[in-house]
């Protein structure tokens, strides 16, 4: 028998083992202890209700509602950088534009997570149509791969077809294989729901549009856009048929200046000015429309 195969079998025969034990139902004894043990992992009921944030700001629910979705979370990192996670930095920005908002009063504001936990994708824009918000703003950063140069922020709406292959890529990456929750529509005909769905969908991402480039006036000479600065693609965090959202790219993480100052309390006290400016220049133009 040669040296390979050797080795081979030496790692093969674990796996063949558990997979034996496992397939005849067997638990695996602990001599020192002298017990058997099994590992389970409790999973969520199917029907378990969808649980929501606190909202914070006036008590007044009349006010304007704010969601601010801090990116990934928990065990999924985002974008890595050299010394930066996409999943810390973002949650730093978002927790910025949450303290200045609530700072200028007026406005409540709720975060789809305060802390290093994971929420599920289909959940995040649920959760802003389950709270009744009145926008969506999802906080991401970006990757170049090994191409440090690439930088400059960006803001996604939504659309059905990418508006380039770069977003169409984005679009795919972040979705991964979550299923987009629609809009309960039962009791009506299959194909009046997708007309109600999509017209709805379309007032909405007009309006998502408007503070897109609010965003992108506001912050000029102040924050750094990517040339290619207002995108779509058919992403399912922003699929609320009818909240307004955006998904704001940061910048890249890759680019380690960039992520610096991204990190830092002067980068995000600049991102907050910005963002909270947009934010309220839009709440009062869909207050008194024209």
């Amino acid at each position: 028998m040669s040296d390979r195969l050797q080795i081979g079998l030496l790692f093969a025969f674990p796996v063949l083992l558990i997979a034996a034990l496992f397939a005849l139902g067997q638990t695996i004894p602990v001599p020192v202890l002298g017990r058997s043990y099994v590992i389970t992992i409790p999973l969520p009921e199917a029907e378990a209700q969808l649980g929501l944030p606190e909202i914070a700001g006036p008590a007044d629910l009349t006010r304007p509602l704010v969601v601010i979705d801090a990116g990934h979370g928990g065990p999924d990192p985002g974008a890595i950088g050299e010394d930066y996670r996409e999943k810390t930095v973002v949650l730093g920005l978002a927790r910025a534009l949450r303290d200045r908002l609530l700072e200028e009063g007026g406005i409540r504001v709720a975060m789809t997570r305060d802390d290093d936990s994971l929420v599920i994708l289909e959940e995040r824009a649920e959760i802003a149509r389950a709270l009744g918000a009145d926008l969506f703003i999802s906080i991401h950063a970006d990757s170049a791969g090994e191409d440090g140069g690439v930088t400059g922020a960006s803001i996604y709406t939504l659309s059905e077809t990418a508006s380039s292959e770069a977003a169409a890529r984005f679009a795919q990456r972040e979705n991964d294989a979550d299923v987009v929750n629609g809009v309960d529509l039962s009791g009506t005909d299959e194909s009046v729901n997708a007309i109600l769905v999509e017209l709805s969908q379309r007032r909405t991402s007009e309006r998502s549009l408007e503070f897109a480039r609010l965003i992108v006036r506001e912050g000029e000479g102040v924050l750094r856009f990517h040339p290619q600065t207002l995108r779509s693609a058919a992403l399912a965090v922003l699929r609320a048929p009818d909240v307004p959202a955006v998904l704001y790219e940061a910048g890249f993480i890759s680019n380690r200046e960039e992520a610096r100052a991204l990190a830092s309390p002067e980068g995000q006290e600049r991102f907050a000015e910005v963002m909270a400016r947009a934010i309220r220049i839009y709440l009062a133009r869909q207050s008194n429309p024209q």
